[in-house]
């Protein structure tokens, strides 16, 4: 006795696009939860550049980044030292953060022979 199938069962496809949407969900938050949060400051005569920077994060809380890893003013001097001087820096700094830490951290990157360096800002 055969018998014939009249009706087509979807709840395995359910089942797999549900397993997608949480896999496309998840991935969506760990890719955005990996920023470091930083308020720019304005500018009206900003550009755009081409090569991949060297950049370094100043974030509110006074913490120092270079390239998304954290770091200090004495960490940030080792890391750079091998780094080729001609390389353009771009220092992203909070607009709420004290001139003087910013000073101090520019300072120090001047101080290694940099020369190629820029503040990042948003353009308005």
């Amino acid at each position: 006795m055969e018998r014939s199938i009249e009706e087509i069962n979807v709840i395995p496809l359910v089942d797999v696009m549900l397993v997608l949407l949480v896999i496309v969900l998840t991935t969506a938050s760990f890719i955005t939860a990996g920023q470091i949060p930083v308020n720019l400051a304005k500018a009206k005569n900003a550009e755009a550049s081409q090569q991949t920077p060297i950049q370094i994060t100043l974030s509110a809380d006074g913490s120092i980044y270079l390239n998304q890893q954290k770091t200090t003013v004495q960490g940030l001097a080792a890391i750079m030292k091998p780094l080729p001087r001609q390389a353009q820096v771009i220092v992203v700094a909070d607009k709420g953060l004290v001139l003087d830490r910013f000073v101090g951290v520019v300072d120090a990157i001047k101080g290694l022979g940099f020369e190629r360096i820029s503040l990042k800002v948003e353009r308005v």
